[in-house]
């Protein structure tokens, strides 16, 4: 999506990280309530942990184990809680930057409220030439309907203003925006997108999926210093939640640059797993294949990120029978079965990993017929992927298993989703929803994300969502289809070792192991121990990647 430029200085945002500088040596962590899971997902606790100079683990070494006599350095971190740190399988790193600087209306929960905070941050910026942010969800505001352009008029009119939905897959523009595209009662969306009407045919002022882009190819451009503060932004917020790695969704060319800007400047702290948005993109970032890992195993460009049909929230998820709420929609496929499969196919022959984002019963469906065809082609370790893979027929989830797909998805997305999810649906066929025991039961591999910004990027809250099927309020009482909750262990492998294992990146993260980097997080209290509610509330004390402290809290 194309965005406003802003005058962040890339040294205001590299102010609220802090970064030790220096290369260390052999050095010892010690003194610490360590857990870590083992390869099979069985807890490891220690006392303390050997690092190299490379920020690899040494050894870890329980309360009564010798220490070395002859260090060249030494932490004692006074019993506190220890964990190897947290790995977000999906998110979208520049846009959760973008989020943070522009308009944000997530915390909004009426239209009016929406309104006055729209208008007050346009009286706040006076220069800006458009008003762009996003974060509105009609489902939380209780609207009814989507918003409109004269809904917007009302807080902002002298001026284009340009919102995207929580889940990205629409976007609210006001009456001069539609105007400064030129879209009128004539303006047809592109395939894979929705206009919403009005009166007499008129655009109401929602753009779904693909038809965003009648808008957004002329809202102003960022600059790249403002993709340096974005993506700085981004970063902090990141290793605040302890999340030391994370994988880009949808990575674009502009996206990658920003990337190797900061890695070249040497302000690269977390660890990314690049998914390039599109085959095209993703040949122009990669040439022949994926890439190394560069920046001392900071960035990699894994594979590349497809898309099956739109989200449920905008019901642009693609349905095998109509919405229950809107009788005359199922949403849409974004490509049909022989261009993914063409897709697919260029993509595999290039050595990348295959994510398809598919939502809605029928997307998954197509995403894993799909799968079952290239899996006869190419063959190896693909580990083929399937991003949210939240609305999944019950009869399609063995299929998971199939070729151990990897389900990635999210728990915060069941707990935020539940009543509208059983709005658009009706309980009947929610049976197949957001399965994540299924997923396992069934032999697929489960890697755990947030999809930030369209929810935190709080590994926190999603675990505890995972094995209570509860939101923080602890609604439903006993959780939603409590059948299909995880164990503690299971969520914890899901948010670590899993995802680590969904980017082909176990070799180097997601447990805390002799040889693996030491990416740790230090946290003031026991997951294992710690209520759901409890463990909501975790505070990251401290972040370290590769041995060196990235983040400490003030």
């Amino acid at each position: 999506m194309a965005r406003q430029a802003f005058t962040v200085t890339l040294a205001a945002c590299a102010a609220t990280m802090t970064m030790s500088g220096a290369a260390w040596a052999d050095g010892l962590v010690d003194n610490v309530n360590g857990m870590t899971l083992d390869k099979d997902g069985k807890v490891v606790r220690f006392g303390a942990m050997l690092v190299t100079a490379e920020g690899n683990v040494s050894k870890l070494l329980s309360g009564k184990d010798k220490r070395p006599d002859k260090l060249d350095w030494r932490v004692d971190f006074k019993g506190k809680t220890l964990l190897p740190g947290m790995i977000d399988a999906h998110g979208h790193v520049m846009e959760l930057g973008f989020r943070a600087l522009e308009l944000d209306l997530s915390d909004t929960k009426t239209l009016a409220e929406a309104q006055a905070k729209i208008a007050a941050y346009a009286r706040a910026n006076p220069d800006r030439a458009w008003i762009i942010g996003g974060g509105w969800n009609q489902e939380v505001w209780g609207l009814g309907r989507f918003p409109t352009a004269a809904d917007l008029d009302a807080a902002v009119g002298d001026r284009p203003v340009w919102l995207a939905r929580a889940d990205g897959h629409a976007s609210w523009g006001n009456s001069a925006a539609l105007k400064a595209a030129g879209v009128t009662a004539k303006s047809v969306a592109p395939a894979g997108g929705r206009i919403e009407k009005g009166a007499g045919g008129q655009p109401a002022g929602v753009f779904v999926d693909a038809a965003q882009e009648l808008v957004a190819r002329v809202v102003p451009r960022p600059l790249g210093k403002d993709r340096n503060a974005a993506f700085l932004k981004a970063q902090a917020i990141l290793l605040s939640y302890g999340v030391t790695a994370t994988a880009d969704m949808g990575t674009s060319i502009d996206d990658w640059l920003t990337y190797r800007r900061i890695g070249d400047n040497g302000g690269l702290r977390l660890r990314i797993m690049s998914y390039g948005m599109g085959v095209d993109t993703t040949v122009q970032i990669g040439a022949v294949g994926p890439s190394p890992w560069l920046y001392g195993d900071r960035l990699k460009l894994v594979g590349v990120k497809l898309y099956a049909d739109g989200a449920l929230g905008s019901r642009g998820a693609w349905l095998k029978a109509p919405y229950a709420d809107a009788p005359g929609q199922s949403g849409a496929g974004f490509m049909s079965d022989t261009v993914l499969r063409n897709w697919m196919s260029r993509a595999a022959m290039d050595g990348y990993q295959v994510a398809i984002h598919a939502i809605g019963d029928r997307a998954n469906a197509e995403a894993l017929d799909a799968i079952d065809e290239m899996a006869q082609t190419y063959k190896g370790d693909r580990r083929w992927r399937i991003e949210h893979a939240q609305i999944v027929d019950p009869a399609d989830l063995p299929r998971f298993g199939r070729y151990g797909t990897i389900a990635s998805m999210q728990p915060v997305h069941q707990t935020s989703d539940r009543t509208m999810a059983e709005a658009r649906l009706g309980p009947q066929r929610l049976v197949g929803a957001y399965a994540w025991a299924s997923m396992l039961k069934n032999g697929a591999k489960l890697a755990f994300g947030s999809d930030y910004p369209v929810e935190k990027p709080d590994p926190w809250a999603g675990w505890a969502a995972a094995f209570t099927r509860q939101d923080a309020d602890g609604q439903p009482f006993g959780g939603w289809h409590p059948e299909q909750a995880v164990t503690r262990e299971q969520a914890w492998w899901a948010y670590t070792g899993g995802a680590a294992y969904a980017g082909f990146a176990e070799d180097r993260i997601g447990r805390l192991a002799p040889g693996l980097k030491a990416d740790f997080v230090v946290v003031d209290r026991d997951p294992l121990l710690a209520s759901p509610t409890d463990l909501r509330a975790t505070k990251v004390q401290e972040t370290w990647i590769g041995g060196q402290k990235v983040w400490e809290r003030k």
